[in-house]
C-alpha cells in the first residue's frame, strides 16, 4: 500500500536492526485518514470471506481494525492485555509475550463477543515474531469460530511471524512488509517506493 508505505519512509524512525517507531501516525498519533485508507484496503483484500467479526488487541490495533469492522458492518471485539473489573471468568484467554515491550500479556475476551459461527478476520498493526496473531488465534479456537484470514498493518519480514502463521494454515494479507531495518534504512520487501 503505497500510501502507508510513505508514511513509514516519511514520520517513522527506525530505532534499531529490529524496531520500526510509528507513533506519529499509527500506535501513538493516528492519521485519521490513513487509517480510513488501511481500512478500505483491509476490506479489499478480504471481501469474499464473508467476515462477521473483526478481532484485535488493544491498543495500537483498533483504529485499523474499526476502520475495517466499519467498512465490513461487523462487530469489533478486542482482546484486553489486562483482566477488568466488569469482565467475569467468562472468558477466552491466551499467553501473548510483546518483542517490542519485552513483557507477557495475558490477553482476555469475554464469551460473549465471541461464538462458534463467527468467521474471524483478525487485524493487528505489526507483525514481528508472530506472537500476537498468534494469541488472537488462540482465542478464536477456543470460542470454536473460524479464522477468515490474518490482517498486518506492518510486517517484518525479517522476522518469523508470517512462517509460523502460514505453516499453520493462515492466510496473511500485510500492507507493508519491511526486508530490512539495517543502517537505520527502510527497505521494503516489494520496493515500490522510493525516497
Amino acid at each position: 500500500m503505497k500510501q502507508l508505505q510513505q508514511a513509514i519512509l516519511e514520520r517513522g524512525s527506525v530505532l534499531s536492526d529490529d524496531v520500526l517507531k510509528v507513533d506519529q501516525f499509527l500506535n501513538h498519533q493516528i492519521d485519521t485518514n490513513l487509517m480510513i485508507n488501511i481500512g478500505k484496503e483491509f476490506v479489499s483484500r478480504f471481501q469474499d470471506s464473508k467476515i462477521t467479526k473483526v478481532l484485535t488487541i488493544e491498543s495500537s490495533g483498533i483504529a485499523p481494525s474499526f476502520m475495517a469492522a466499519s467498512e465490513l458492518d461487523v462487530p469489533l471485539v478486542f482482546a484486553r492485555k489486562k483482566k477488568s473489573l466488569t469482565v467475569t471468568d467468562n472468558i477466552y484467554s491466551s499467553g501473548v509475550y510483546s518483542y517490542t515491550k519485552q513483557e507477557m500479556n495475558n490477553i482476555t475476551v469475554s464469551k460473549d463477543y465471541l461464538s462458534s459461527g463467527d468467521n474471524v478476520l483478525i487485524i493487528d498493526d505489526f507483525l514481528a515474531q508472530g506472537n500476537a496473531a498468534l494469541g488472537l488465534v488462540d482465542v478464536v479456537k477456543q470460542a470454536g469460530a473460524s479464522v477468515a484470514g490474518v490482517g498486518i498493518v506492518i510486517e517484518k519480514s525479517f522476522q518469523e511471524g508470517r512462517e509460523k502463521l502460514e505453516e499453520k494454515g493462515y492466510r496473511v494479507e500485510s500492507l507493508a512488509r519491511i526486508q530490512s531495518l539495517k543502517g537505520s534504512e527502510v527497505t521494503f520487501l516489494e520496493e515500490l517506493v522510493t525516497k
